[in-house]
């Protein structure tokens, strides 16, 4: 189970100063009260940023891994927040999908550069209207359209860290929830599935 841990570093500097080592959870979340073999179980690694580790624990009762993911991290993507904001400024700004990935990655052919991007941005899509509607913002579900409504430029980690209590229950990569998938978020919004908002304390 994915964690959020409240961090305002970049993901270069989390790496830099190996953030998952200073990383903590106080009690187990599904066992507060304690008793149940809660442990620090090491870390793992993520391929992007390299040199990533990720804290994490286990509820030997439970027979549950906890991890702690940054706010610079995306969820279940080997990317950043900030790179995933990119993609979304760039499809706003753009005339198309495919004009912004065009711009994204020269580096590959555009039907593998227009599917880069849809990883992206087809789940982000799905979270940021679940964003609009939670929050009663009454706005388009696009980045810039709640930044408008919130009045504030904030980012992707600082957008996180305002719907916290609501992460397990919205798409990664923003939450922690499971992903939309491409197709999903093309024909319709993505149907969330209630789950725990967590009770661990992380800092």
């Amino acid at each position: 189970m994915q964690l959020r841990l409240e961090m305002a570093h970049t993901s270069e500097q989390y790496v830099s100063e190996r953030g998952w080592a200073s990383a903590r959870l106080e009690r187990c979340p599904l066992h507060p009260h304690g008793g149940c073999g809660f442990a620090r179980h090491g870390t793992y690694t993520r391929v992007e940023p390299p040199g990533t580790q990720i804290a994490r624990w286990y509820c030997r009762q439970g027979r549950t891994t906890f991890s702690l993911l940054p706010d610079a991290l995306a969820s279940r993507l080997s990317s950043t927040l900030a790179e995933i904001e990119q993609v979304l400024a760039e499809v706003e700004g753009a005339s198309s999908v495919e004009q912004a990935s065009a711009a994204l990655r020269p580096d590959i052919t555009l039907p593998s550069a227009v599917r880069w991007v849809r990883r992206r941005l087809g789940p982000m899509r799905s979270a940021l209207l679940a964003i609009v509607t939670l929050l009663g913002l009454g706005c388009a579900a696009t980045l810039g359209g709640v930044r408008a409504s919130l009045g504030s430029p904030l980012t992707l980690g600082e957008l996180r860290a305002r719907v916290a209590a609501r992460l397990a229950s919205l798409v990664a990569p923003l939450g922690f929830g499971h992903r939309a998938s491409v197709r999903r978020a093309r024909d319709g919004p993505f149907q969330h599935e209630a789950g725990p908002d967590g009770g661990g304390q992380a800092r």
